[in-house]
């Protein structure tokens, strides 16, 4: 049994679907009797005639000063079909035409920062060994000592450290830690120490290549990558300036 949902395969809309199947089954109608028919209200009935009638599925003819419409022969779906084929064959070749100029404005419009997550204490060690994977010599970091030792215990740091080491990339790096300054630096290692109760740090922060890395090391442990020259460099210039301004602390060790 066909029913309304076979006709929307056609491009129809439902109330339409529902409105032409009615007229193909009461034959010449009033207005009144289709919307009976196809359980559709008047308003929405006359819509539906009308775009209908548009589309050459449906006629009129008046007969005693009243309006009766009839369901044109169903072949016209096949026209209906062969229409909206050339049309969207229309539309491709138009977007082909376009599509040049669309992607120049794609292009132009800057780079597309690239954004990755990570979760839990394995998800910020998947993000430490992209860092290791580098090119750069020197890394810059912001972080907080205390807060990494809540997350990773010394056996892990050190491995981290020998790590670096051996793939001889220095890193440039402003720090918290209630102990104080660190006694012993590796060799082209320039740490700076920053007070812990006027800066409080809770993520951990890497600087490298054209990416940034965020952890943070409190509550949930999420961390996420951003890959973008723009957003690298900028971080970089804070970093900077923030490392001119912590000279100060320095003198005061």
């Amino acid at each position: 049994m066909i029913t309304y949902k076979d006709l929307e395969k056609f491009g129809l809309s439902d109330k339409e679907a529902k409105v032409y199947l009615a007229c193909l089954e009461l034959g010449p109608s009033t207005a009144a009797q289709v919307a009976q028919k196809a359980d559709v209200n008047r308003a929405t009935t006359y819509v539906a005639i009308e775009s209908l009638t548009k589309q050459g599925l449906l006629s009129s003819h008046e007969k005693d000063s009243k309006t009766f419409f009839s369901a044109e022969d169903p072949a016209m779906l096949k026209r209906l079909l062969d229409q909206q084929r050339e049309e969207v064959k229309n539309k491709l070749s138009s977007l082909e035409e376009l599509l040049p100029g669309l992607e120049q404005i794609y292009n132009y419009s800057g780079e597309k920062p690239k954004v990755r997550f990570f979760e839990g204490k394995e998800g910020l060690n998947t993000i430490k060994d992209e860092i290791l994977k580098t090119k750069d010599k020197k890394i810059k970091a912001i972080f907080s000592k205390d807060e990494l030792n809540q997350v990773f215990s010394d056996e892990d740091a050190e491995k981290y450290y020998k790590r670096r080491l051996a793939k001889k990339i220095q890193v440039k790096a402003l720090y918290t830690r209630s102990k104080g300054p660190f006694s012993d630096i590796a060799k082209g290692d320039e740490l700076r120490i920053i007070p812990k109760d006027k800066f409080p740090v809770t993520i951990d922060i890497t600087i490298f290549s054209d990416r940034v890395a965020l952890s943070s090391l409190k509550g949930k442990l999420v961390g996420v990558i951003l890959e973008s020259r723009e957003i690298a460099t900028t971080f970089q210039s804070i970093f900077d300036l923030a490392w001119e301004a912590a000279e100060r602390y320095q003198k005061q060790k």
